[in-house]
Parts: structure tokens; sequence; C-alpha cells
């Protein structure tokens, strides 16, 4: 049996979801509240510098983690429970619209949902 995975979501023609695969991007009940945007980043106090769509869906996937982590924050954004995240995406692949090259939450999805360890918080 092969280890669940990331697949990326497509628009071509012909190209399929693999059967069991659960979507998890926005506006799934699994999507990430935590928003991201490449271009200029300010460190608030007069700097800036741009952040590549590769480095923006980094900081969305570390946010994700860190919101799984704070049950406050998780509260806010009502965020499934890491029991019904274990319990529905247990052993199946996830499929998001980021590049696999890039983070993703659906990483961090993978790793809560196929182990008993609770995410690590960077």
């Amino acid at each position: 049996m092969t280890p669940p995975k990331r697949i990326q979501l497509r628009r071509i023609p012909g190209w399929r979801k693999p059967q069991g695969a659960i979507v998890v991007a926005r506006p799934t009940k699994w999507g990430n509240p935590c928003r991201w945007a490449s271009g200029p980043v300010t460190d608030g106090v007069g700097g800036s510098s741009e952040c590549t769509p590769a480095e923006a869906r980094a900081i969305a996937a570390d946010g994700f983690r860190r919101m799984l982590a704070d049950p406050e924050v998780r509260a806010v954004n009502r965020y499934p429970s890491d029991a019904e995240i274990r319990a529905e995406l247990a052993g199946r692949d996830l499929a998001c619209w980021c590049p696999l090259s890039s983070p993703c939450h659906a990483d961090v999805l993978l790793e809560l949902a196929n182990t008993k360890a609770v995410p690590d918080v960077r």
C-alpha cells in the first residue's frame, strides 16, 4: 500500500482527480483560512522585500500549522478537530491547487491525518 500523498488539482483537458482523493482547497471545510499573496512584504519598521509565490505559500502553510496548534485561533476559524481530520482524511490522497514543489497546508493535513502526534509548530 502506498502512503497518502498530495495531488495538484489541474484545469487541463482530460485530467481527472484520482478516485478516492479528497479536495482540501478553498472553499471546502478543509481549506486553509490563512491566505497568501506574493508581492511586497513589509517588516513593520519601514523595510520591505518581495515575496515570491512559493515563499507566500510557505508562510500560509506555516500559519495553518500554527492555527491548528492554537485552540483559540482554531475555534475562531471553526476548523475541524484533529479527531475529525483523522477520521475523514487518514489514508486518503489530498488534492489542492498548490504546485507540488511548494509548501501547502495539505502537507500539514497529511501529517496530522496519518500520525497520532500533533503537528510540530516551527
